[in-house]
């Protein structure tokens, strides 16, 4: 069974034509055709891979935006007591090394 293909024309930069031309002269490809194929190929895995990482970390955020608010109510910070255990532990990774 024949594969149906639809001819389309393309405007490239010089120097992506030159890319395409020599990658067809030097052997890696028989046609120009296919190394805009190949290229669409790799184009098209990347964008759903792109899509997957984007809904992955979507996910991730709205569990911990979830996380947060399960965890339950906030409290204030003293944050003169926040700096005090800072300056403390500082100090002390200072005196080990």
């Amino acid at each position: 069974m024949a594969t149906q293909v639809e001819k389309l024309s393309i405007a490239l930069t010089p120097e992506l034509a030159a890319l395409v031309k020599t990658a067809v002269e030097s052997g890696d490809y028989a046609s120009t055709s296919e190394v805009v194929r190949e290229a669409l190929r790799d184009w098209k895995q990347r964008r759903e891979l792109d899509d997957q990482m984007r809904a992955a970390k979507l996910a991730q955020l709205r569990k911990d935006i979830q996380d947060g608010i399960s965890s339950g109510q906030s409290r204030s910070l003293d944050m003169a007591a926040v700096k005090r255990r800072g300056r403390e532990r500082l100090a002390s990774l200072k005196t080990k090394g």
